[in-house]
């Protein structure tokens, strides 16, 4: 089944999440349509604060419910990270939304230092692969990119971890030719599609982010037409034929070196 994969490359108002959903629920509605995965920036509620204790909400606040109601109202998954609060601790954790309200999620495992989030939230400890019509994606976050281990498509018993890898992120201009550069390779490297949604604007730091949001496919082709800067709402569709084929043809993984993960 092909899979069709919405990016919503947006500003981010600063510390503002009732501002920032319903910025947000505008900009789904521009969908007009059937879509499978809508993709939000990394902490889409509030842009990358490191206020967490201020803004971090419990599992069961106002942007999961929010997250619920886009879910159901679009038929479609609704990922993006945002701040959550849970036994005492805070995570920049990625939801991975249902229509059904069913979710699963992922916890940011490399922690950005140079912004001391290290000392603000705690580090996730484990990657998730999600299943979706057919489809098995790891949906990961920002700084996650730098590390190619963490994202590594194993080929185990003759199948992939995963189809679709999937950034969310607040990656500042400054540093976008490495932000390019990287989604390219791990496409690449990983025999997959690649879907990732960078945030646009400046921040409440003074740091502009030039978004450069985009889907590529296995051979590291950009095939959206989003441009960067700008906000922009794109639908993509991915082809799993096409992904089948190629590594059928182009069989990488056959040669690839066998690991596991150890947090």
């Amino acid at each position: 089944m092909d899979l069709k994969v919405s990016i919503i490359q947006t500003k981010i108002f600063w510390q503002d999440p009732e501002k920032n959903r319903d910025w947000l629920t505008e900009k789904l509605d521009m969908l007009y349509g059937s879509t499978d995965i809508i993709v939000l920036p990394e902490m889409f509620t509030t842009g990358f604060t490191m206020d967490a204790a201020r803004f971090a909400e419990p599992i069961e606040g106002p942007t999961m419910q929010w997250m619920q109601n886009m879910a159901a109202k679009h038929h479609a998954a609704v990922v993006g990270s945002f701040i959550i609060k849970d036994k005492d601790k805070f995570y920049n954790r990625l939801i991975w939304m249902l229509p059904d309200g069913s979710y699963e999620y992922y916890n940011k495992r490399h922690l950005f230092r140079m912004a001391d989030e290290q000392n603000h939230y705690q580090a996730g400890g484990s990657r998730v692969v999600v299943k979706h019509k057919g489809w098995k994606i790891c949906p990961l976050v920002c700084y996650d990119l730098r590390f190619p281990v963490w994202s590594r498509n194993r080929y185990i018993n003759q199948e992939y971890d995963y189809d679709c890898l999937l950034y969310v992120a607040n990656w500042p201009e400054k540093r976008s030719f490495a932000w390019k550069s990287l989604l390219v390779a791990r496409a690449i490297e990983n025999q997959c599609y690649l879907v990732a949604v960078n945030r646009v604007g400046i921040d409440g730091n003074d740091i502009n982010h030039s978004g450069d949001s985009g889907v590529f496919d296995y051979l590291g082709n950009r095939i959206s037409k989003t441009e960067r800067f700008g906000d922009k709402v794109e639908t993509v569709t991915l082809f799993k034929n096409d992904l089948q084929e190629f590594r059928k043809q182009f069989p990488v993984s056959l040669d690839a070196d066998n690991f596991n993960l150890i947090p």
